[in-house]
C-alpha cells in the first residue's frame, strides 16, 4: 500500500522533532500490529461462527450472487477507505476496518466447507511464522526494498489476471497450483516491503495525532491483507480438502 500520498500538515523541522519521534514511533508501531491482530481475530471468529451454523454458511455457499456481492463489497470498501482516509475521522476509519474484517470473515467461512479444520489450523500457524519472520526482516533490514515492492506489485497484477482467467475460463488445477506458489512468493516479499514502508513513514511522525494514527491504521490494513492472502495461497497448496 502506498503511504506517500497521505497528507499530514503536522510534519515540521522543529528542534523538538527528534524528541517527538522517540515517544510517538513506538506507540504508532504498536497500534499497527494491535489493529492488525484485532482484525485477524474478528475475521477468524466471524468465519468460525458462521461455519458453525450450517444453515447460515450454506446460505452463503449456495447463493453465488451473495458470495460475489460480499467479495465486491470487500474490494470496494478497501479502495474507498484508502482513497478517503484524509477526509474521514479516525473512529470512522477504524469502524470501516472492523467492517471489512467482518465481511472477510463471512467469505472465509466457506473455507471450512472445503478444507479440514486440522489443515486450516496448521496452515494458519505456518502463515503466522512466515509472516512474523518476513515482517521482522523488513523492519530490521538496511536494504531499500522500494524497487522490490514495485516489482512485486506488477507481479501481483499478473497473478490476479491469471487467477480470474482460471476461475472463469480454464478451471485448471495445475494453473491454480502454479498461481498459488507464485502468490506465496509475492506476499512473502510484500510483507517485508510493507513492514519497511510502514516503519519509514511512522518514523517521521512528529507526534501520535489522529492523522498519524490513520497512517498506522492503513499500515495495519496492508499487513492484514498480506497475511490473509499468504494464508489463502498456502492453504491452496497444503490444505487437506474434505472428501
Amino acid at each position: 500500500m502506498n503511504y506517500n500520498n497521505f497528507n499530514s500538515d503536522s510534519f515540521n523541522g522543529s528542534s523538538s522533532y527528534d524528541v517527538s519521534v522517540n515517544t510517538a514511533f513506538p506507540l504508532l508501531m504498536r497500534k499497527v500490529y494491535v489493529w492488525m491482530a484485532l482484525a485477524l481475530v474478528i475475521t477468524g471468529l466471524t468465519a468460525y461462527g458462521v461455519a458453525s451454523s450450517p444453515g447460515l454458511v450454506m446460505a452463503i455457499a449456495s447463493n453465488r450472487l451473495l458470495t460475489y456481492g460480499l467479495m465486491f463489497a470487500e474490494l470496494g470498501l478497501v479502495i474507498w477507505l484508502t482513497a478517503a482516509i484524509n477526509r474521514i475521522s479516525l473512529p470512522f476509519a477504524t469502524l470501516l476496518f472492523i467492517t471489512y474484517s467482518v465481511l472477510n470473515g463471512l467469505v472465509f467461512s466457506l473455507i471450512f466447507l472445503v478444507y479440514t479444520m486440522t489443515s486450516i489450523a496448521n496452515v494458519f500457524f505456518i502463515t503466522a511464522g512466515t509472516f512474523a519472520l518476513m515482517a521482522f526482516i523488513g523492519y530490521t533490514t538496511k536494504t531499500d526494498l522500494t524497487s522490490l515492492g514495485k516489482m512485486l506489485f506488477i507481479a501481483l497484477i499478473g497473478v490476479i489476471i491469471a487467477s480470474l482467467v482460471n476461475v472463469f475460463l480454464l478451471h485448471s488445477t495445475g494453473l491454480e497450483l502454479i498461481v498459488s506458489c507464485i502468490s506465496v512468493l509475492i506476499f512473502v516479499g510484500l510483507t517485508a516491503y510493507d513492514a519497511q514502508s510502514i516503519k519509514r513513514m511512522l518514523a517521521q511522525a512528529p507526534d501520535a495525532n489522529s492523522q498519524m494514527q490513520k497512517i498506522a491504521l492503513l499500515g495495519a490494513l496492508s499487513l492484514y491483507l498480506d497475511f490473509i492472502n499468504l494464508f489463502l495461497a498456502l492453504l491452496r497448496i497444503f490444505g487437506d480438502r474434505r472428501s
